[in-house]
């Protein structure tokens, strides 16, 4: 079982830099590459709602449940 993060999936869709998504919300890049790899042990919802608004996107376009 496995929280699979699909947020390079989307930042390709966007055609958007890792670089420029972290300057849009606001964190630093290394802890968007943390979250992108999946090492990321938590995601605050006010986090997972800006990326959303900058991608256009669901919360479900980028997380995914696996068994």
């Amino acid at each position: 079982m496995a929280i699979i993060v699909n947020l390079d999936v989307m930042l390709a869709k966007r055609k958007m830099r890792s670089k420029d998504l972290a300057e849009a919300i606001g964190i630093t890049t290394a802890n968007l590459s943390i979250l992108k790899s999946g090492k990321a042990k938590a995601v605050r919802f006010s986090t997972l709602e800006a990326i959303c608004e900058v991608l256009e996107c669901q919360p479900g376009n980028i997380l995914e449940y696996r068994t």
